[in-house]
């Protein structure tokens, strides 16, 4: 998604008829400060659209339907500015189907103490209308996040932009679809799952694709095309000599070339979100997709390695999430450790496939062995990824339920220059420390593949986890193994519960 303005919050707020007219437009004019407002605001990605007050069960239910039924609009920001009785938005509530925010804020931030008067309190009732709304959204288990302050409040903005991009993810993920080149890596467990059961749950689809369908695309590329792509690469990247035109290797390039060419046309033919490989399974590609998977992940599709659909899902609505963001999102893998007890690390990496979008500096562009697939050598870039606070996410499936996890790390500059790792790196601190994280990690059931994130917040991470109505776990500073052992019980008793 290239401009998430394309998308509309619907800004709906209530009201009831008891105030009379002269209530009713101020009401009206101050919900619409409110919406312009955040529509303007620099941090909120999408448009923030404002709705005409509704003050009766047939305008609640006729506003949620229309939402429902509009394709852009992908959730709605309610708020009570005086008393709107709950039990008329009871209909209304019952068949929305879009992502909730309740904004409990007020229009002025202050109390006017010497000018408040019983019209003052009648006009600005929110701190108990509010409270009658949120508990008929209690009452009816509606998932909804909550912000509390005011409007122009830089936190409460911020809380409101992480959802809205929690709920554009969200709306890419409706009628998506997602495709695999062969299936899983034999005989793991974790890049499973149960597609019928995610297709229900988030919306999206995955299917199979033999590798041969993709082969006869990638046949079909013409060398004009492979051409072209070989000189933006040479414009891009650091290229080594060896694949340079006229050296031994460039005809690697040009094949290298030639399969992205291919994988990208299949997916816009299919109108495909991401897809998954699998070096188990590369009958009649010449090297496994290497460039052409980080590029194309570069370009905002999703990719996961080992037939990995729901890295591949996740990495698709992160990307999606953070449309606009300095830094980017990356498929990852924890590959290695450092275990120096003056400065734990991980080494996150994967045989090939990095994102561009998470590196520092200008990425080399090199072949080498890649010892597994039976294939020729194929074409990577190469690159460090940069200092800074970030997240890793994956998604399992846990038989009755799927389970989010967040850990939070801190990226570090490399120790060392690692002259001879052929891949793209980035060295982390879990937090809160490389045994406790990592610990952690191990007992949710954490998947070895993540998305790495510089830019989404844990915050972000829960909204869209709540949109999905899912488990969310994070792994964070505060972490506790005794309490987070607990925390992962009551989960489970809860899900064997609701199932």
């Amino acid at each position: 998604m290239s401009d998430l303005k394309k998308l509309e919050i619907w800004f709906l707020t209530g009201s009831q008829h008891l105030y009379g007219e002269e209530t009713l437009k101020k009401v009206d004019l101050h919900a619409a400060t409110i919406a312009r407002s955040l529509n303007d605001n620099k941090l909120v990605p999408v448009t923030v659209t404002f709705k005409p007050v509704v003050k009766t069960p047939e305008e609640i239910g006729k506003a949620c339907a229309e939402a429902n039924n509009s394709p852009g609009c992908i959730g709605v920001i309610t708020w009570m500015h005086t008393f709107s009785p709950a039990k008329m938005w009871i209909n209304g509530l019952k068949i929305l189907h879009k992502p909730l925010l309740h904004l409990h804020t007020q229009f002025n931030r202050d109390i006017p103490w010497n000018e408040i008067d019983m019209d003052f309190m009648n006009l600005n009732q929110s701190a108990h209308g509010d409270r009658e709304f949120g508990f008929i959204l209690s009452r009816m288990r509606i998932n909804r996040k909550v912000v509390t302050g005011h409007w122009e409040d830089k936190e409460v903005i911020a809380k409101i932009a992480d959802w809205t991009r929690a709920a554009a993810g969200w709306h890419d993920w409706q009628g998506a679809r997602f495709v695999r080149f062969g299936d899983n890596m034999r005989q793991v467990s974790v890049t499973e799952g149960d597609k019928v059961e995610a297709e229900y749950k988030f919306g999206y689809s995955v299917n199979t694709h033999g590798v041969g369908d993709l082969v006869l695309m990638i046949n079909e590329v013409k060398e004009k095309e492979v051409d072209d792509l070989t000189r933006i690469y040479q414009d891009q990247y650091s290229m080594s000599e060896d694949l340079k035109k006229g050296n031994p290797r460039h005809g690697s390039l040009r094949d290298a070339a030639r399969i992205e060419l291919g994988l990208k046309h299949f997916l816009e033919q299919g109108k495909f979100k991401g897809f998954t490989d699998t070096f188990e399974d590369l009958h009649g590609l010449k090297q496994l997709p290497g460039i052409g998977a980080q590029r194309l992940m570069n370009a905002g599709y999703g990719f996961g390695a080992e037939g990995d659909w729901k890295t591949a899902a996740l990495v698709r609505a992160m990307k999606t999430m953070a449309t606009g963001l300095g830094g980017g999102n990356s498929f990852m893998e924890d590959y290695t450790y450092h275990f120096n007890p003056d400065n734990e690390l991980v080494l996150g990496a994967h045989m090939l496939e990095i994102c561009e979008s998470i590196a520092t500096g200008k990425p080399s562009c090199e072949i080498h062995p890649l010892g597994i697939g039976g294939k020729e050598d194929p074409v990577r870039l190469v690159f460090n990824s940069g200092a800074g606070q970030a997240l890793n996410v994956s998604i399992v499936d846990m038989g009755n339920r799927f389970r989010m996890l967040v850990n939070e790390v801190n990226a570090v500059s490399p120790v060392q220059s690692l002259p001879k790792l052929p891949v793209a790196r980035v060295l982390w601190k879990p937090y809160p420390d490389l045994k406790r994280g990592c610990t952690a990690w191990i007992l949710a059931g954490g998947a070895h593949h993540t998305c790495y994130s510089q830019n989404l917040s844990t915050e972000c991470m829960e909204d869209f986890a709540s949109m999905a109505g899912i488990e969310f776990v994070v792994i964070g500073k505060n972490t506790d193994i005794y309490q987070f052992k607990n925390e992962l019980r009551w989960n489970d008793a809860y899900y064997q519960l609701r199932s």
